[in-house]
């Protein structure tokens, strides 16, 4: 009987270690935000795409909570693209998914439908998480191409120019 008790006393300190050893007494959480430098290389490239293939867009690039840290506007863009593309890139972070797979999980009829009604969130294709080692870093919103697909391609190439930078 004794030995049966030891063991269960054994597993259950066993199970419940690995438990108080990830609790630390540190009050702190940290967390990886782009430097402005790198946001900036993912907006102009960003930004670059879409020139030359003839459109003039907005790109934004958000931390990791949706704050801006870059703003570009190509010289003839649309007075819109600026709080477009905060919005795709905000929500992108907001909701961890790129906004064109937002637009399709919130059309009418769907579960997610009522963040349509949120005041914040534009799913509308051109915004994307920008991740670094399985963790979110940031987002970029593109707007001002004449399809949501085309400023969702500008953004992805924002995000490759910085990948070599960016991975850890």
């Amino acid at each position: 009987m004794k030995t049966l008790i030891f063991a269960a006393i054994t597993a259950t300190c066993a199970l419940t270690t690995p438990i108080f050893a990830q609790d630390s007494d540190d009050a702190f959480v940290t967390f990886k935000v782009l430097k402005p430098e790198i946001a900036q290389t993912a907006a102009m490239a960003a930004m670059q795409s879409c020139r030359e293939a003839g459109y003039q867009v907005g790109v934004m690039v958000v931390d990791r909570f949706g704050i801006p840290q870059v703003y570009l506007r190509d010289r003839y863009a649309g007075l819109h693209v600026f709080e477009t593309a905060r919005r795709k890139a905000w929500t992108a972070v907001s909701f961890r998914t790129d906004t064109m797979s937002l637009s399709d999980l919130t059309e009418p009829g769907q579960m997610m439908a009522g963040i349509r009604e949120l005041t914040e969130p534009l799913a509308l294709g051109g915004g994307l998480v920008i991740e670094a080692a399985g963790s979110i870093v940031g987002g970029i919103g593109v707007s001002g191409a004449p399809g949501p697909d085309i400023d969702a391609e500008c953004a992805q190439a924002g995000i490759d120019a910085i990948m070599d930078e960016i991975a850890f």
